[in-house]
């Protein structure tokens, strides 16, 4: 009678079977073009800045294009889109950069070049909105976009966080301590924080409705993956928020 040990082995029915796939989420499928050129441009408007107040001893850029409330009350709403083009000194200026520089490489690529362009300037947007609103001192910068840019992250992340794997919850956390260092940061005077949470509001709606939805497609090893989004759910998504920002506005110059 066989012993356990000597019971004959039972032949692998699927030999030479690769591994498990892994799948890895890639970040920068396009080249953040749009990226450069807000950059590009963002510097260029700061470069003027400087010009003006070298040759002219005044800011006319700043003075026609940042968020002055009693201004924009006049009808001067450009001044709500404007003023993410503008910056108040050298280091406002890098420190905008860096982190669009940052949150661009990783969000256009999965967004593509016309989706990320939205969601910088609906970002923008909401922020100067919220601070038309609530903020009475004039301000300026990038940071309404850029902290838009950080909500878009975060719920990009979350939202496909089964293809992020085990670190998922990692950068989701990484993502919230910033967000949350940058919002305290913001309650010191001069700092415009109204601006910095309307732009956190803007970037997640759009994000949450409007953002990549990836999923994978096909058979090992040749699956890929896509975006799930539909187009009309982008443009929808845009349109409302900024209708109900527009609104928001529209409803203080009228009371």
């Amino acid at each position: 009678m066989n012993t356990p040990d000597s019971l004959p082995q039972t032949p692998d029915p699927w030999p030479n079977q690769p591994p498990p796939p892994v799948l890895r989420v890639q970040r920068a499928i396009r080249a953040p073009s749009i990226t450069y050129l807000l950059l590009a441009v963002t510097v260029l408007l700061f470069l003027v800045q400087l010009a003006g107040e070298t040759l002219l001893g005044a800011d006319l850029a700043a003075y026609y294009g940042m968020k002055i409330n009693e201004l924009i009350l006049r009808g001067q709403l450009w001044r709500l889109f404007t003023p993410m083009f503008l910056h108040g000194s050298i280091l406002h200026l890098l420190f905008n950069m860096y982190a669009l520089y940052q949150f661009g490489r990783t969000l256009e690529g999965p967004y593509g070049h016309g989706r990320f362009l939205v969601l910088y300037g609906l970002s923008g947007f909401t922020g100067n909105v919220l601070s038309f609103l609530l903020a009475p001192n004039p301000s300026l910068g990038a940071s309404t976009a850029i902290f838009g840019l950080l909500a878009a992250e975060g719920i990009f992340v979350y939202r496909n966080r089964q293809l992020f794997g085990p670190n998922a919850p990692r950068v989701l956390n990484n993502i919230l301590t910033v967000a949350a260092i940058n919002l305290l940061l913001g309650m010191s005077p001069g700092i415009d924080n109204w601006g910095h949470i309307g732009g956190l509001i803007g970037g997640a709606l759009f994000a949450w409705f409007a953002g990549p939805l990836l999923r994978v497609e096909g058979f090992y090893p040749s699956f890929q993956v896509v975006d799930a989004r539909a187009t009309r759910e982008t443009l929808l998504t845009g349109t409302l928020v900024g209708c109900l920002f527009a609104s928001l506005v529209f409803l203080k110059m009228l009371l």
